[in-house]
């Protein structure tokens, strides 16, 4: 019988499995102590204070959880705000070729990249290190 681990990655035939991952989420940690709780021995059952960090980790993971997915709502919020303040300017930049190029920045899309200006002639232009921004 071919076993492996519980962090394995690969199948018993070695070839990867793309929906695996190296933590452990949310749903995972609460069936595994689920599962612990079942399968203990009825004897010797598990001490309540073991019982009672586990709960803790498991409260410290969903805060956790919940913190992380407010940060993300404040970075959108916030790429938001400074695409607002981005639109009607005059932007000047040097691409990889040193060709200069000035205009005026008509729509920002925000993407997973980051942000994206598009001037008033079509050139889309990437908003980060090496862009100039100035008054109309």
């Amino acid at each position: 019988m071919n076993v492996t681990s519980a962090t394995d990655k690969s199948s018993s035939t070695g070839s990867p499995n793309p929906t695996a991952s190296n933590s452990v989420d949310y749903n995972t940690f609460l069936q595994l102590l689920v599962a612990e709780m079942k399968n203990q021995d009825p004897t010797n059952p598990m001490d309540t204070s073991q019982y009672m960090s586990q709960f803790a980790q498991l409260s410290t993971v969903e805060q956790a959880m919940q913190t992380n997915s407010k940060l993300d709502a404040l970075l959108s919020s916030q790429s938001l705000s400074q695409a607002n303040g981005l639109i009607g300017k005059t932007v000047s930049f040097t691409d990889a070729t040193g060709a200069s190029f000035s205009g005026k920045v008509v729509s920002v899309s925000i993407n997973a990249d980051g942000s994206i200006a598009t001037l008033e002639n079509g050139t889309k232009v990437a908003v980060g290190p090496g862009l100039t921004i100035s008054q109309s």
